[in-house]
Order: structure tokens, then sequence, then C-alpha cells
């Protein structure tokens, strides 16, 4: 007797378009899906008005936590966007559920692990991360009109503000109070353990009612709000669903001097960040930059089939730095007498073969050919089923139909309550499934051939994009990475297309 597999469902639902209602059709239908594949639900995790833009979810960070303790082995959402819409995180979380071997599922689109499912599976989180842009650029005008009106854009206002009823800052006098202590101190040269220290015996808190910290303290002083300048798009966009910590370019920030009311004067606003500036590199926030191995993962040594680990070492009487992928089994000396090999040497390779082969106008549109056919064969089928659940549901109303006549002219036994109750059952059960295989049929027509096209070109000009993007892309694409002695054999997820042919054999690179 097979072994009945364990589920968690994840369900959320983000802005004020949505309703609770929408999670709880989101686990019904995911629950139906259950009862067809003979799986157990053991836990439901929701996150209500959380962005998929953002891995910033509680319930979505416990059950990734959760996944390690075997609680589950597989993990239903209703939708691959209710899980991330962001490409990096989707891909960096669905690899910590693979780790702890967990699958993850979603109910409307129904993949399976064949290459062009993955492919396919790339394509529609691009759909759904094109959509989150695109509505964010949407909103971005909004905010944009707000910003040059000086008035609040959402969020908590700072420290020694409130929002009036018209949306513009109005002084707290209690909150502003506690500003000038911080810049006077500051001023006057005072320490962040001073500052903080006189703040604690005033008993003095942040807006959010807890204890300042040297990082609060810095972005008060840093804020130029407070001198009475309104700023607006100043910090970089998010990543990750985190806000980044470096400025944008001066001509991309809204900046209108005299927008806000001053809680400071311009000159000790001035004076204190002059000499923040001077302060040394080592007392300020920075953190040093760790290495990103982009193929880490994927790379496995040819001699003995171990994965190969980034290393950075610094050798030499100039402490020159050397970056390699060193074979597991060497590092730990078991036998092995694969050779170090450079990360810059092999990952300039594998991004030679992503763009010159893996993205050449040939092999995508072969690539795409064959996602629309598979496509077509997932939805095959869909539109006898919905003809079947509709006649279903019509035997059920009518049964549904005689008890009422029955009641009506007068009969009525104890059982028919019963009957009605499992009638009423079947049919919403029978109304959900019909619902949740129209909204997938019409999924499956949104995407064409010029749809996935589209999102093959758009991952060309792999030296341009940033570090995590290329990442990505490499471990979407790339099933494995073999190095062998004088040259690398780069195994894609699917077969690439050379002279008008499929190839199946892996590419070879020489080193």
């Amino acid at each position: 007797m097979a072994l009945i597999k364990k589920v968690a469902v994840y369900a959320r639902y983000s802005s004020d378009n949505q309703r609770e209602e929408s999670i709880e059709a989101q686990i019904r239908a995911i629950n139906d899906y259950c009862d067809k594949n003979n799986y157990k639900v053991v836990k439901i995790y929701t996150d209500e008005a959380k962005s998929a833009t953002t891995d910033d979810r509680p319930q979505f960070q416990t059950m990734i936590k959760d996944s390690s303790n075997g609680l589950f082995d597989i993990v239903v959402v209703h939708k691959l966007d209710r899980f991330s819409r962001d490409r990096y995180d989707s891909a960096f979380y669905k690899r910590e559920l693979k780790k702890n071997k967990v699958r993850l599922i979603s109910v409307l689109e129904n993949l399976d692990d064949s290459p062009e499912s993955i492919i396919l599976e790339s394509v529609l989180e691009g759909m759904a991360e094109y959509y989150s842009a695109n509505l964010s650029r949407e909103v971005m005008k909004g905010m944009k009109e707000t910003a040059y009106q000086c008035k609040h854009t959402g969020g908590i206002a700072p420290l020694g503000y409130d929002v009036a009823t018209d949306k513009t800052y109005i002084i707290n006098e209690y909150e502003a109070e506690t500003v000038r202590i911080i810049f006077d101190m500051a001023y006057r040269q005072k320490s962040y353990s001073e500052i903080i220290k006189v703040l604690e015996e005033s008993n003095r808190k942040s807006k959010l009612g807890r204890p300042f910290s040297k990082t609060s303290l810095n972005s008060i002083l840093r804020n130029e709000k407070y001198c009475g300048v309104y700023v607006f798009n100043k910090t970089g966009q998010k990543i990750r669903g985190k806000r980044s910590v470096y400025n944008k370019n001066e001509n991309e920030v809204i900046r209108i001097e005299n927008g806000m009311p001053a809680i400071v004067s311009k000159d000790i606003f001035i004076a204190i960040n002059k000499k923040m500036d001077t302060c040394s590199q080592s007392d300020r926030l920075a953190k040093k930059a760790t290495e990103m191995y982009l193929l880490s993962g994927k790379i496995k040594c040819g001699l003995c089939e171990s994965s190969m680990k980034g290393n950075k070492r610094y050798c030499g009487r100039n402490k020159n730095k050397y970056v390699t992928y060193d074979c597991s089994n060497r590092r730990n000396k078991q036998g092995c007498t694969a050779k170090s090999i450079s990360t810059k040497l092999v990952e300039d390779l594998v991004i030679d073969y992503l763009e010159e082969d893996f993205f050449s106008y040939v092999n995508i549109d072969s690539l795409a050919d064959n996602i629309l056919e598979y496509n077509k064969t997932l939805k095959h089928g869909v539109p006898q089923t919905i003809t079947a659940h509709k006649a279903k549901l019509k035997q059920i109303q009518g049964q549904i139909d005689n008890i009422v006549n029955a009641i009506a002219s007068g009969m009525f036994h104890i059982s028919m309550k019963d009957k009605m109750d499992d009638l009423e059952k079947q049919k919403a059960m029978y109304e959900a499934k019909i619902a949740d295989l129209e909204l997938k049929l019409a999924n499956y027509k949104s995407i064409d051939k010029e749809n996935i096209v589209a999102f093959f070109e758009s991952r060309k000009g792999l030296r341009k994009k940033s570090p995590d993007e290329v990442k990505t892309i490499i471990q979407t694409f790339i099933n494995k990475i073999s190095v062998y002695e004088g040259y690398i054999e780069i195994h894609s997820i699917v077969p690439t297309m050379h002279g008008g042919e499929e190839n199946r054999t892996p590419v070879r690179k020489p080193i």
C-alpha cells in the first residue's frame, strides 16, 4: 500500500482588491485537489494582505522553516504567484524546499518534473513578475504626484511628525523634542551611546515605541526632512523583497526645499552630516562584499561526481586573491585528485554557452514550439471534464429540487435533511471544480508563442544583468556542469538545436 503524502497548504492575498474569502477559496480548491490525489493536509499557512514580491511573510517563513523538520512532503499552492512573484525568491525558496525533500505543487498550473514543465513554470513566474512590476510602476506614478504636493505617500511618518487629514505633515511636539535632543547632542559631538543613554533615562522611544539604536539614530540624523526638505524616492528598488540601503541617482529623487515643517535648522543638519561624512570607513555600517558563486549546486567534479564548492583564498607574497571551485572530496581529503578551477573561467564558459547556444534564435524558436505542444497536452481533456462536471452538477441540482418539491407537498422525513446536506456539499464541490478548471483553461489560453519567445529574449544579455539574475537563469536552465582535466561538459535541462537538429549530448568546452 502506497504511503499517503503529507501536505502543507500555503495561501495568501495581498491587496484591497482581494478579501479574506479569496484565501478561503484557495484553501477549498487545494483541499479538493488533495482529496482527488489522496494527499493528507497536515498544516495550513496563510498570509493576509502580504505581497508576493517580498519574502517578508511570517507564515511563509514559518512554512519554509518547518519544511526542514519533516512535517510534510509537499507544499500545495493555488497558483504559482501565491508562492512568489519574484523570480530570485521563487528559485531560492524552491531550492530550500527541494533541499528538504519537499515538492512544490500548483493546483492551477499542475506542472510535472519534465524539462518543458520547468521552463513553462519559469515563463509563468516571469509573467507574474511582469504583472507585479507593471502594477508597481502604475502605483509609483500616483505616489510621485502626491510627492510633488509634499504629501505623505504611505507607511509610517518619521519621528516628530504626524499626518493631517489632507496628508500633509504636521509637527508632533513631544516627538519633535526627542528629535531636537538627538540633533543637539550630535552637534555637540556626543557619541551614539551617550545619546541613547540620555534618551533611555528620559524614557523617550522611537515612533514604534522601541528603544533607540545606533542604526535608528543614524537614520534620523541623515533624514533631510528634519531641516525642511521634502524627499521622495531616494532609496533604491527592493532586492528580494527588502528595501535597498543604496540611494538612487539624484535625477530620480524628488527633493523640494521648504516642503516640510522644519524641526531643526539647516545649519545644524549640514554640520552634523559633514562630520558624519568624514568618519573613517571602519565606523560606517558598510559590510564587506561576499563572493557570488553562480554555479553553486550545479557544478560537479568529473572524476568523482561530488559537488564542487566555491573557495576564496589569498596566496603569494602580495596576497593575491584566488576564487575557485574545488572538489569537495579533495577538500575533505577523500582521495580525489581533481584540480581547482577558476570561477571566472568556468562561469564565463557557461555564460557564453547560454548566450551563443541556448538563447540563440533557432533554439528559442524550437523551445517555444515544444513548450506550446506540452501546454496543449496539459489542457487536453479539460473542456470534456468541465462538461462532465456540469452534467453531474445538473443531476445533483435535480435531486435537490425533487427533495424541495417533496417537502413543499407535505412529505418530510428526518433522512431528507441528511440527504439534502450531502447533496449541498456535493454541489459546492462540483461548483468549485468547474470554477478551477475554467480558470485553468483561461490561464492556458493566455500563453502563446509570442509570450514564450519574449520570456527567453529577456534572459539574454547576461553580462549586463545583476549576479542574482544571472544565477537564477543558470539555476533554471542548466542541469549540471561537469569539470574534467582540460574541458567541461555543460548539461542543459533540454536538448539544444545545432545545425537544425536536436543535440541531446552535453556541450563540451575546452579549458
